[in-house]
Order: C-alpha cells, then sequence, then structure tokens
C-alpha cells in the first residue's frame, strides 16, 4: 500500500483521569526515519501506542491517508503499520522462524495454511535482519541484540510501510545498538520503510533520524531537522539540561555535549590577564 500522509490531529491521551497528551499535532514524513525523544514521563511512548492503535484517544485521532486508524478494522491496521514495543513476549520455546511467521497472521486467511508468498516474505524477512542462520534456534538462545534483530524480522515480515519501535536499543550494549540503528537505516534507505521510533539517546536520534520530533509534559516543543532541534535551547526547555552542540566529527550532524555543574562554574569564573 502506497501511504501518502500518517500523523495526528487534536490527539489527546490519558490513562484513567491522567491526561498525558493534549490535544497534539503532528505530521511524520513518508519515507524518512522520525525519533520521538524527550525526558521520561514526557508522553513518547504512549503517543507511539495510540499511532498504533494500541491506545484509544481521549481525543482527536490517528490519520493514514485521511481515515483515522481507530475506525479502521483491526487487520487492516495491521496491514498498514507494525509495531514493535519496548518488551515484546513470546510463548517459551519459540524457534526465531517461528517467531518471524507471526508476522504473516494479518495476512493470512481465515483457514490458516502457509502460502508460497507468506514463506518467500518470512525468508526475505530473516535475510533482511541477517538471522537465517538462527532460524532453527530457540529465541531465548540468542543474545539481546540477535534476540531484537529477529523481533524486527518479525515486524518486516508484516510487509507494512510504517514501522513503529518503542526505545528499540534499550538494556542493549553499544555494539548491539549501532547493528540495530544501522539496520532501521537500511530498511529505510533499500525498502522505503516508513520508521517511527522513540529513543533515549540524543545523539543517536541525531544521527540516524531525518526528523526529530521533541516533547515535554504532552506537548511538542520542537519538531523538525536535528540542526534544528537540537540547540542548547531546545535541550535546556526539554531536558533541562545546559549543553554545547557541536558537529559530529564523522557525520557533521549535531552533537549534543552535556556541561556538569563544574563544567558550568568553570565556564562562568573570568579568566586572569595573562593566562
Amino acid at each position: 500500500m502506497n501511504e501518502t500522509h500518517f500523523g495526528a490531529r487534536d490527539l489527546s491521551l490519558a490513562y484513567g483521569k491522567k491526561r498525558i497528551i493534549e490535544a497534539l499535532n503532528i505530521d511524520i514524513p513518508i519515507g524518512y526515519i522520525t525519533a520521538l525523544i524527550g525526558r521520561n514521563g514526557s508522553g513518547k511512548s504512549t503517543l507511539l501506542k495510540a499511532m498504533a492503535r494500541l491506545i484509544q484517544p481521549h481525543g482527536g485521532a490517528v490519520y493514514i491517508n485521511g481515515q483515522s486508524i481507530h475506525a479502521m478494522p483491526t487487520r487492516e491496521v495491521s496491514r498498514r503499520l507494525a509495531i514493535l514495543p519496548q518488551h515484546p513476549q513470546s510463548p517459551e520455546g519459540l524457534t526465531v522462524e517461528e517467531l518471524v511467521w507471526h508476522g504473516r497472521f494479518p495476512h493470512q486467511s481465515v483457514w490458516g495454511g502457509k502460502r508460497k508468498e507468506d514463506r518467500q516474505i518470512v525468508q526475505w524477512a530473516m535475510e533482511m535482519t541477517g538471522v537465517s542462520e538462527w532460524a532453527d534456534r530457540p529465541l531465548s538462545s540468542l543474545s539481546g541484540g540477535q534476540r531484537q534483530r529477529a523481533w524486527i524480522a518479525m515486524a518486516l515480515a508484516q510487509k507494512t510501510p510504517l514501522l513503529l519501535l518503542d526505545e528499540p536499543t534499550t538494556y542493549l550494549d553499544l555494539a548491539y545498538q549501532i547493528e540495530v540503528l544501522d539496520l532501521l537505516k537500511r530498511l529505510n534507505e533499500t525498502e522505503g520503510i516508513t520508521v517511527v521510533m522513540v529513543l533515549h539517546d540524543i545523539n543517536q536520534a541525531a544521527r540516524y533520524a531525518h526528523q526529530l520530533i521533541a516533547l515535554r509534559d504532552g506537548k511538542v516543543v520542537a519538531q523538525g531537522t536535528p540542526s534544528s532541534v537540537i540547540t542548547p535551547e531546545t535541550l535546556e526547555s526539554v531536558f533541562g539540561i545546559q549543553a554545547r552542540v557541536i558537529a559530529d566529527p564523522v557525520t557533521g550532524h549535531p552533537m549534543c555535549i552535556p556541561l556538569s555543574s563544574a563544567s558550568r562554574k568553570k565556564m562562568k569564573q573570568p579568566v586572569a590577564l595573562g593566562q
């Protein structure tokens, strides 16, 4: 399916009586990577869940091509977008290939059965994520980074134009974080998949995303390219930190260098003449 628009209008979300997001408006650029950033409790994961129709809005809606996803059949939504939650769970003993097959459920008939097309897509998803060699291994036997790639393969097997991920690098060491983010970048560039993800690491968000959406208290503080969002003023407003922003020596993207209290005091001290 060719998606031309994905976003939210006047979206309000709450848990019980506690309002998390109020009348929020965002547009997700199709064919690009968007990262949601902000402090804990800013509403990032709640917004992502609403965009995947896992949470019912108190007001407004999320739209795909002008149609509210909350009015669409569940199977139809599953064919349009896939979500990888922060802590995905699978049955004990499930193999990698069995997990990836779960991604084909929205496309299978009520009579079940594994069609040739489904088999080809499952194989493609495993090859794209580099998990084919572990197809028969239990998911529980894999390392954290390998497991995350298997889950991404399952999401890919849904064959959706939109892929949503909630903190896909959480609990992974740095090498696996880069591996997962490189994979998402490659999927975006080679397959044209629109990626929306929640990230905690500001510098990784600036390096891998085309667009950033910075949230604070359920409101959009800034939205745009990394260069327009990662500024000292926005970082202080969103994260409550003072920081310097420099060009990443590898990519040229903005890089945040947080200042410690000692650094801030030193910067304020007058420099004696002759030093």
